[in-house]
């Protein structure tokens, strides 16, 4: 875990973490008995799901592209860059087929929320810049 997150991942114990701007706290955690499993995200009042599944696809794709990525944070519906994370997380070939975000008009924001996951898992080194950050598999 990094330095700055607190929380085991659970529904009772969330990791309390920031967007890889610093900008926002959030809360995941892992809901295992959900239909599919899922990673649960709580940022301000809204809450998203993403497929549990994404943190190790994520850290897999990191691994095979081999370098920094850009996150490309996008709202679901609004364009995505090619070649961020946000576009592997909506794109037909990724091992989903599709979106990772389980609810049809939270399913975006994916770049914003899941890597502050792998970072406080230690799978992942995220970039805390204002704008234009990176990630890339840690190790």
């Amino acid at each position: 875990m990094t330095e700055t997150t607190t929380g085991s991942g659970t529904a009772e114990d969330p990791w309390v973490l920031r967007t890889p701007s610093g900008g926002s706290e959030l809360l995941a955690h892992r809901d295992e008995a959900s239909d599919p499993p899922a990673l649960v995200v709580i940022a301000a009042k809204t809450e998203v799901r993403y497929h549990l599944r994404c943190i190790d696809d994520l850290h897999a794709m990191l691994v095979a592209h081999g370098d920094w990525m850009p996150l490309g944070n996008a709202d679901e519906g609004k364009p995505v860059k090619d070649g961020t994370v946000e576009a592997w997380a909506r794109d037909g070939d990724n091992p989903v087929g599709g979106y990772y975000g389980l609810k049809k008009g939270l399913r975006g924001r994916f770049a914003n929320y899941v890597p502050p996951v792998l970072e406080a898992l230690g799978l992942a080194e995220v970039e805390h810049a204002a704008r234009n950050n990176r990630m890339r598999a840690a190790g």
